[in-house]
């Protein structure tokens, strides 16, 4: 199996700001911009919200609740009206998706969403961001791999429940591809049941927490000490690098790279993930 550090969600460059921790704890990513999508940031639920409010608000009004979003992943089962054979779904193209493909991510596999995050205060009515409050990166959800589509090459009329998705609303291109969510989680050892097989984390945890919580820079994580590289082995894709690895007595730094969207651990390499994923994903769940 194979877990996929997904990066997804508002940041410096996507969006030009983080996503949103409230006073209460409750977290929220926010879809990135699209143009080319049809659906409007006014559009999407959260909880009492929409979307488009908070946006607005947080981005001093640089993106409008009326500017189109790209709601990806979408496992919110509560974002939107539904169709009756709706499943949690995300899209992936280019470069990623080679990269996907390249490293054999199939059926079974996890992906793992972070983004990066930071307080906000609920005032008067407005949002409003805590400056005095760092900016983390945090996992909020996960998806558990049921099948994988290539787009162009699949029966359209299977898939009438998806056609809001933005990448269906892309023009051709024999790498854009869906990944379509289990109804229920599994993993080795385990089969859960009722747990359902992709949602996010709604709420604050220091356990969701990559950054290391003393470094300046949220692109330093702190991760347990098996993380660290071993005979010749990395644990994450584009992480290679040996400077960007730091043992500590209480676990292992890692210099995440600046960009990228999806970096892969093998199980099959780094099986002490299995159960560090479980604790990620119970701790997650426990808190919805």
């Amino acid at each position: 199996m194979k877990i996929i550090f997904s990066r997804k969600g508002f940041d410096s460059s996507s969006g030009g700001k983080p996503s949103p921790i409230l006073l209460d704890g409750r977290m929220v990513s926010l879809p990135i911009p699209d143009k080319q999508s049809s659906i409007r940031y006014g559009d999407i639920h959260w909880q009492e919200y929409d979307l488009g409010s908070i946006v607005s608000n947080l981005t001093g009004g640089s993106i409008p609740a009326s500017h189109f979003a790209h709601l990806d992943p979408d496992i919110n089962s509560e974002s939107l009206s539904r169709h009756s054979e709706w499943l949690p779904i995300f899209g992936q193209t280019g470069a990623a998706q080679g990269h996907l493909r390249k490293n054999g991510v199939q059926s079974g596999d996890i992906f793992i969403f972070f983004g990066l995050f930071r307080n906000v205060h609920h005032s008067s009515g407005k949002f409003d961001w805590d400056t005095r409050a760092p900016r983390h990166h945090i996992f909020w959800g996960w998806l558990q791999i049921d099948k994988v589509i290539k787009i162009d090459d699949c029966n359209l009329s299977e898939y009438k429940w998806a056609n809001y998705h933005p990448h269906f609303h892309r023009n051709s291109d024999s790498n854009n591809t869906l990944y379509i969510a289990r109804r229920h989680l599994s993993l080795p050892g385990i089969s859960s049941g009722g747990i359902v097989g992709a949602g996010v984390f709604p709420q604050f945890s220091e356990r969701l927490v990559l950054s290391d919580p003393v470094a300046t820079l949220p692109s330093k994580w702190k991760l347990p000490q098996w993380f660290y590289p071993r005979d010749g082995k990395c644990p994450l894709t584009y992480h290679s690098n040996s400077t960007r690895w730091q043992r500590t007595g209480h676990g292992t730094i890692l210099n995440s790279v600046a960009r990228g969207q999806e970096f892969i651990l093998d199980t099959n390499d780094f099986p002490e993930a299995v159960e560090w994923l479980k604790g990620i994903l119970a701790e997650g769940i426990r808190l919805s």
